[in-house]
């Protein structure tokens, strides 16, 4: 079970929050409006309200405490900026926080933050990846290089084995896991033969994943 500190409850952050804690870690959510608050009591094993611009005030949360602090706040970037500075210099231990642009996002990795999030941003382009194709069925990005995607095996592909489809060498791409009803082969075997309704995970280069999606679209 890991500690986790989510500063700023709105939409993704109470989300957040609630599922930490359905996954049985140990939650305090933070949060300046009382209403908020209140309805996060029951979801989280903690919920606190606090001015999260106020260093005395959340110096007396413990946030070093935590495994990893979450600094979630949407729409004030001042705030999110200030308190991400506060948390940090508090003694965090991993400090993430939600970024609305690249130039907030910047400010955050100046200042410390070890990992920066743009949800937003990251759902719009996984849901143009997703409409782009009805055989893509969801896409990560790992890096600015290289992402995974989960795809459904396209028609050309049935009936030959990994071996035979040689996406290695033709595409620079690599299978990590094929998934078949509710069966999931980690590292499948390379004479395993692709059926229709195969799901792929693969992993590859940005420019070599936009050439099996081109193929999906086809």
């Amino acid at each position: 079970m890991k500690s986790f500190a989510v500063i700023g409850c709105g939409r993704f952050g109470s989300t957040l929050a609630k599922t930490l804690m359905e996954l049985g870690n140990e939650v305090m959510a933070v949060d300046s409006d009382a209403d908020i608050v209140q309805e996060m009591s029951e979801d989280v094993t903690y919920a606190v309200q606090a001015d999260v611009m106020d260093e005395s005030t959340l110096k007396e949360l413990g946030l070093s405490n935590f495994d990893v602090v979450i600094v979630s706040i949407g729409s004030d970037i001042q705030a999110s900026i200030m308190a991400s500075l506060i948390a940090k210099e508090l003694g965090a231990k991993k400090l993430i926080a939600k970024a609305q642009s690249i130039l907030h996002g910047k400010v955050l990795e100046k200042i410390g933050v070890d990992k920066v999030i743009y949800p937003e941003r990251d759902m719009a382009r996984r849901l143009a990846h997703n409409l782009s194709s009805r055989n893509i069925l969801d896409y990560i990005e790992l890096s600015s290089e290289y992402n995974i995607m989960e795809i459904t095996s396209l028609n050309s592909w049935w009936g030959k084995t990994i071996s035979e489809l040689d996406l290695r060498s033709k595409y620079g791409i690599n299978i990590v896991a094929l998934k078949r009803g509710v069966k999931i082969d980690v590292s499948p075997n390379p004479d395993e033969e692709i059926l229709e309704g195969d799901i792929l995970l693969i992993i590859g280069n940005t420019n070599d994943l936009i050439k099996i999606e081109n193929k999906a679209g086809e």
